[in-house]
């Protein structure tokens, strides 16, 4: 049984190193057999980096994978519509959601192409981008290109 607290925990740390570091705070962990292959966080302000979405630093960090189809990823937000086409390119089989109270992304979209999506409806993640979102409306509006 895949320990889904524990991972999304790991997510959540790197959320909120993001988050200490100015950025938006989003984490994510890819894990294969119960092990971590990557894990990262959104970039986007620290980089200066329009896609370094927290997926997309994790799989990065991850390096090339012959295969992604024996692996889950672990985010802290609901995939946007970039990190949801990533996952289904590289037929990740399972997303667990940390909360998509915040931002509802594209989990009916994952659905439909296959993916298995656990949403945790996460506390600590709902309470975190919560408060970005108050206290930084003007990067949160461009992270999400409103």
């Amino acid at each position: 049984m895949t320990d889904h607290a524990f991972f999304m925990a790991k997510a959540y740390d790197q959320a909120l190193a993001s988050y200490q570091s100015g950025g938006v705070p989003v984490g994510s962990v890819l894990v294969r057999g119960g092990e971590i292959v990557g894990e990262g966080h959104n970039q986007r302000v620290q980089k200066s980096d329009p896609i370094a979405h927290g997926e997309m630093d994790c799989l990065r960090r991850a390096g090339r994978q012959r295969s992604y189809r024996d692996t889950v990823i672990y985010t802290t937000l609901s995939p946007c519509m970039m990190c949801t086409g990533t996952i289904i390119l590289f037929k990740i089989p399972t997303v667990v959601i940390g909360e998509c109270v915040n931002f509802g992304g594209n989990e009916q979209l994952l659905r439909d192409r296959g993916v298995n999506v656990i949403d945790l409806k996460d506390p600590r993640c709902i309470e975190l981008m919560a408060r970005f979102i108050r206290e930084r409306p003007d990067i949160w509006n461009e992270d999400i290109a409103e």
